[in-house]
């Protein structure tokens, strides 16, 4: 058998094992349109999808994963509540790293429910524990929702939490707009410079680049509302930092960050999220003892997740890509759903990794 014949036969065991907790199995179009991938994940979305187009359909892209489409899917004819699976091949672009696959298998399971979202938490991450049983693997943890209610609570302007929310999933970023917020860095003074003159847009030039002059002024308002604000409290800034930086066992992360929820009421209704989510996973025989928990995880790659997200990774291999991957996507329904929504989670597994983890024993 060949090992691509291999890596389908894995896929189709796994794909059966979902039906057997009870998804429907559905497929999607290989070619999407651009136009929603490009209003979620903005212009970066064309370094890592190929794109291509047609005088009938526009632009479109190579399938970069399944989520976006079954999520359509679903909020355009589906029942509730739902759940689904799915095999097939997804397409990203690698040019930074010439061994990671430009295509391959995903297999996953979603579950579109509103009555008990920590239960459809708990049973996605079991679901896709036991489909991996059988093979040596670390899990980790994190939330999303936590940071985003953390920031949505800042004692600060809703321009500065709009654009600290924007960047929640990128690191680097957000701690640079946090240290400008709060004082710590100042503002570049070309920037102070410009925000100095009367009319910094009486120039009489034309458009520039891809933004209007009214694009412009409207930033050059936006600094200016900025510099005029007050800085973040340095005791917010820490407590922001201190949630960040909490990375321990289940157990022991609920309790660090329910100590901070009482200088940080914010957060208190997602800190209930997840501690029902631990329950849930409980009862679904998951050893929280001795689950990971990471305040900070998932926000380099997750970026459509708001809420629960989980991945599954070979323990010294950090070569590879994780086995499996997961979260909850609320927003992302509401925003395809075209005024409708409902809770949603879900995870994938690349079954060629197990392939190559089997071959290797």
């Amino acid at each position: 058998m060949t090992q691509k014949s291999k890596i389908r036969a894995r896929a189709a065991a796994l794909a059966s094992d979902f039906e057997a907790a009870g998804a429907l199995p559905v497929e999607t179009p290989v070619l999407l349109p651009a136009e929603a991938l490009l209003d979620l994940y903005g212009e970066d979305i064309r370094g890592r999808a190929y794109v291509t187009s047609d005088a009938l359909r526009g632009e479109q892209m190579l399938r970069p994963d399944f989520t976006v489409p079954v999520v359509q899917m679903h909020m355009a004819h589906g029942a509730e509540p739902a759940r689904y699976t799915y095999a097939g091949e997804v397409f990203r672009r690698q040019e930074d790293d010439p061994a990671r696959a430009n295509e391959y298998i995903q297999v996953g399971y979603e579950v579109f429910d509103r009555e008990n979202p920590a239960a459809s938490d708990a049973e996605v991450f079991a679901v896709m524990q036991n489909a991996l049983k059988g093979v040596e693997l670390r899990a980790a943890t994190g939330d999303i929702g936590i940071l985003a209610a953390a920031v949505a609570g800042l004692e600060t302007t809703d321009r500065r939490k709009r654009a600290l929310a924007r960047h929640i999933w990128r690191p680097r970023k957000f701690k640079a707009l946090l240290d400008r917020y709060s004082g710590r860095v100042e503002m570049p003074a070309s920037r102070v410079a410009l925000l100095a003159k009367d009319d910094p847009m009486a120039h009489g030039f034309a458009d520039i680049g891809l933004r209007s002059q009214a694009e412009v002024a409207e930033r050059i308002d936006g600094l200016r509302d900025e510099a005029a604000a007050d800085p973040i409290s340095p005791l917010q800034v820490e407590l922001i930092e201190a949630l960040l930086n909490v990375r321990e066992t289940l157990p022991n992360a609920l309790e660090h960050i329910r100590d901070l929820a009482v200088d940080m009421p914010a957060i208190t209704e997602a800190t209930f999220r997840l501690r029902d989510r631990m329950h849930a996973l409980e009862a679904r025989g998951v050893d929280v003892s001795s689950l990971e928990f990471e305040a900070s995880y998932g926000r380099t790659s997750m970026e459509y997740y708001d809420g629960f997200v989980f991945g599954f990774y070979v323990p010294g291999r950090a070569d590879l890509p994780p086995v499996a991957t997961g979260g909850r996507y609320d927003a992302l329904t509401q925003v395809l759903g075209q005024g409708r929504e409902i809770p949603a989670v879900g995870g994938v597994i690349r079954p060629g990794i197990l392939v190559q983890l089997e071959d290797a024993l």
